[in-house]
């Protein structure tokens, strides 16, 4: 796996509930639900359901007192932090730590003023818990907004003004975001916050679209920060169910070589020299290995120009030919085999790796 490491260097630690975020810590994926927090057995089902696919933090919002106070019930059923996610009132999120949030997301902007703040910050102290400064393009506050810089430079100097408002507070123990739905906007304020803070950022293309458009903007926003050392943890955010908010951030991670969840199945797009049925045996195999840890990377081929190569360097290989095709284990070809057996001998040779 890759180390990471912040332009400037590491970025500090903090502790949410059981997960560490920052240092040399991997990276972190969240999610958020998008329940009824009041409603107590459906948003637990769908936390559980989150925890499955392999998410290790979990946002709820809290925009009433019946939510505030149902996180502690909430907690005791679930397994991985909580968060809770804030907005306007101050009472809101101090109830929240009172109930046991592992984190409180905040925009101080929008909490009105400084004495909110202040018992917001107070209450996290007390109860030894870190707290999100969360910026978005659209609620930064009127006075920056009307300035003429680049939205990218608004964000930053939004999360650092509150930044020092809560280090002035005597409050070190936070980490920063600064989205936009832009993706060039989003890049340019992390490469900008980076460079000002240690302080661990949270990755996210804020309101990035649906399935398809999201998924595509989130891996590029967020994977072009990723490969230059920024960011501590992860939420793509998608106008979707929220565990393919999970997958989406799993395959950015391990596509950058940084965690490794589950067994990679490459296989060739095809062209005229493919002369067996390719798409139907990647297509099984990705089945077969859907719910394995084995971090393993299998290749379907289809012909004989990049087919031997990309087989041998993949822990398992198929290069197939005109109606037989060589398996390829380790690197070392290990026999040829005919179309039909394909798939069978695929799954021979990843279970001959246990």
């Amino acid at each position: 796996m890759k180390t990471r490491n912040r332009v400037l260097g590491e970025s500090k630690e903090i502790t949410v509930g059981s997960v560490k975020l920052g240092g040399a810590n991997p990276v972190a994926i969240q999610s958020m639900t998008n329940t009824k927090t009041s409603e107590v057995d459906v948003t637990v089902e769908q936390v559980l359901e989150l925890e499955s696919a392999g998410c290790e933090i979990i946002r709820v919002s809290i925009p009433d007192q019946e939510s505030a106070l149902a996180l502690a019930n909430i907690k005791s059923k679930i397994n991985i932090p909580i968060v809770a996610d804030i907005h306007f009132r101050a009472e809101l999120a101090v109830q929240a730590i009172n109930s046991g949030a592992d984190k409180v997301r905040i925009n101080p902007g929008n909490i009105g003023d400084e004495a909110g703040v202040r018992s917001i910050i107070e209450a996290a102290k007390e109860a030894k818990i870190p707290i999100r400064i969360g910026v978005n393009s659209g609620s930064i506050g009127k006075e920056l907004r009307s300035k003429d810089l680049p939205m990218s430079e608004k964000l930053v100097l939004s999360a650092l003004e509150y930044v020092d408002l809560l280090e002035s507070m005597d409050f070190f123990d936070m980490a920063l975001s600064v989205k936009s739905s832009s993706v060039p906007d989003t890049i340019d304020a992390y490469r900008g916050l980076a460079k000002a803070t240690r302080h661990p950022l949270h990755l996210g293309v804020t309101e990035s679209g649906t399935l398809l458009n999201g998924a595509i903007r989130s891996a590029l926003g967020i994977g072009v920060l990723l490969e230059e050392g920024i960011g501590d943890t992860l939420r793509v955010s998608l106008a979707a169910d929220p565990v393919h908010e999970v997958h989406v951030a799993k395959e950015i991670l391990q596509a950058l070589g940084m965690r490794a969840f589950h067994p990679e199945v490459i296989a060739c797009p095809t062209c005229a020299r493919c002369e067996v049925d390719l798409f139907s045996i990647a297509e099984k195999i990705e089945d077969y290995l859907k719910f394995s840890k084995k971090t393993i990377k299998v290749a379907v081929m289809g012909c004989v120009v990049n087919g031997p190569g990309e087989a041998a360097d993949a822990d398992i290989g198929l290069a197939a030919g005109k109606g037989k095709g060589v398996i390829f284990v380790q690197g070392q070809s290990i026999k040829t085999v005919k179309e039909k057996d394909f798939f069978d001998e695929l799954v021979l040779a990843i279970k001959g790796l246990d």
